[in-house]
């Protein structure tokens, strides 16, 4: 069978668990071939067995924290070493701290720059001179807090990280322009997911996080890899250096 991102090699972080590992069943799905990573090992071989069960093609490496460069540049190396090339580059993973300003720590500001910034820059820098076929992608992960603050209490430190993924991803399009290197990011809004689901069960949370959307329920894992399959496959071969939304309609409001 023939995918839309047929024999494609795709780096995606991440893939233990939530919406990492839905991206690395879609990916494999449309026949890319993906190598994953993630600080959790038995969520990472978990993820592995999924895919190659359903007759993907996947390998992955764990534990790995991408915001320590020698980590994010070894996992890099290993996949490039082994296929030879890097056709995409997924950068999902991410963890951030919440607080107030005035209650934000030291540790909890630079937790969040590191999970959410430093990794994205560290397997970028990794991946960028392999990036060698024309229309390669890197497909970053944003989020409407770095569009418009944080709907979610405490949220500047996650916001911030955010915003500086959009403005990257716009660098790195220019930059990679001349190499045929496309570079687009994805900004999901309010969204399920292991990591969010306790705000879901909070009534006056839930209804905090989905006032304003158009579309009146929480985005689902599938809705934002659905995007980062046609952004990384030749479907979307004139897009590169944008943000695209998908957040239910919630900033337009």
């Amino acid at each position: 069978m023939t995918g839309r991102l047929s024999g494609r090699v795709a780096l995606i972080s991440g893939t233990a668990g939530g919406q990492g590992r839905v991206a690395a069943l879609r990916f494999a799905a449309e026949r890319a071939v993906v190598v994953g990573c993630d600080p959790h090992q038995a969520g990472s071989r978990e993820t592995v067995e999924m895919v190659r069960a359903a007759g993907g093609s996947m390998s992955a490496t764990a534990p790995v924290d991408l915001g320590d460069s020698d980590q994010a540049t070894a996992w890099v190396r290993v996949a490039a070493d082994e296929h030879g090339r890097i056709d995409i580059l997924y950068n999902n993973a991410g963890a951030a701290r919440f607080a107030s300003i005035a209650a934000m720590s030291d540790e909890g500001w630079h937790f969040t720059l590191r999970n959410e910034l430093d990794s994205v820059f560290f397997a970028t820098r990794a991946a960028w001179p392999h990036l060698t076929r024309p229309g390669a992608v890197v497909v970053n992960i944003g989020s409407v807090s770095g569009l418009r603050g944080s709907t979610a209490g405490g949220g500047a430190a996650h916001a911030t990280t955010k915003g500086a993924v959009i403005s990257f991803t716009r660098a790195l399009a220019v930059e990679g322009a001349p190499e045929g290197i496309r570079a687009v990011s994805i900004s999901p809004g309010a969204i399920t997911t292991p990591g969010t689901a306790f705000l879901f069960d909070d009534p006056v949370q839930r209804e905090k996080l989905l006032d304003g959307n158009l579309i009146k329920r929480p985005g689902r894992p599938e809705d934002i890899v659905a995007m980062a399959v046609y952004l990384a496959s030749d479907e979307a071969g004139f897009i590169t250096g944008v943000d695209m939304v998908v957040d239910g309609g919630r900033t337009t409001t």
